[in-house]
């Protein structure tokens, strides 16, 4: 039998939480590790290893990924002190599947050639249902060998996978992903409270119009929790908010008006900034319009 991967993996976040519980069944040996130690209690309690460094991390296993919030967090455990980079060895894969800027994945494609390793960038969509059903969706930006050797690894944490082409290539794929969803969450939310207004019964109208041609994964996952005014997050709405100022950005590189985007964009900063609710979902959206009762 062919013995498994060591698998490193920084972050233990909602998303981090269900994809190393998903590789532990699937009986990958899993070291972890995150900022905060009692963040990792769950995976630690399901059968990971706990080292004290990304370094380490990377010093003791084979393929290494990495999930946290923001650009500037990639950036410190993989070029810190005790980052990545300062515990790897040649012939490791490094595989960073944060949604950050296409920028930073073609920078630490870079370094992990110059220290003969190979790197991916492969963030996902599909939300913490997906990452805990092991149904994400991973788009991968990266060389086709180093793609190829990581298929096994895909298959258990998601259903769909596509290599969109070289380093910075997976990143902009999620940006595509996430303008879209942008559209579908201010649709849902304007949805929700013009039902509420002239008097439709919610429920109701949730699957009559999940039913037709407006059907959607917002709709489907989120509608259903705002009803149960539950606003726990699958996906942090500060992080969605950090998403579509990335997008926003790189389309103005390209020099695109992307005038749905910014309106979505500039909701969300009200939700983050305004009624200070970053670290609630993003179907908290609708606390523009309504207040828990």
């Amino acid at each position: 039998m062919k013995k498994m991967k060591k698998i490193g993996f920084i972050g233990t976040g909602v998303m981090g939480t269900g994809i190393i519980n998903n590789l532990l069944k699937a009986g990958y040996p899993v070291t972890v590790f995150n900022r905060t130690k009692a963040h990792a209690k769950t995976v630690l309690e399901n059968g990971a290893t706990w080292a004290k460094t990304p370094s380490a991390v990377a010093q003791n296993n084979d393929i290494i990924l990495s999930m946290v919030g923001y650009p500037q967090d990639v950036e410190a455990i993989y070029y810190g002190e005790e980052g990545i980079f300062a515990g790897i060895s040649a012939g490791k894969i490094v595989v960073d599947m944060t949604t950050s800027t296409p920028t930073l994945a073609e920078k630490i494609a870079t370094t992990a050639a110059a220290k003969k390793c190979y790197a991916l960038d492969a963030p996902v969509s599909g939300g913490d249902i997906g990452a805990k059903n092991g149904t994400l969706t991973i788009m991968v930006g990266g060389q086709q060998e180093t793609y190829q050797q990581l298929l096994p690894l895909f298959d258990v944490i998601g259903q769909s996978n596509h290599l969109f082409g070289n380093a910075g290539k997976g990143q902009h794929a999620k940006m595509a992903n996430q303008i879209m969803i942008a559209g579908t969450m201010t649709g849902m939310t304007e949805m929700l409270v013009y039902a509420k207004e002239v008097g439709l019964a919610l429920p109701a109208i949730i699957k009559t119009v999940g039913a037709g041609s407006a059907a959607n994964w917002s709709l489907s996952n989120y509608a259903p929790r705002i009803l149960a005014q539950d606003y726990t997050p699958g996906f942090f709405a500060k992080h969605f908010l950090k998403d579509l100022r990335i997008a926003l950005e790189e389309a103005d590189k390209h020099q695109l008006n992307l005038p749905a985007t910014k309106a979505a964009a500039e909701l969300y900063r009200q939700l983050v900034d305004d009624q200070k609710q970053g670290n609630a979902g993003t179907q908290a959206l609708v606390k523009l319009w309504w207040q828990e009762s």
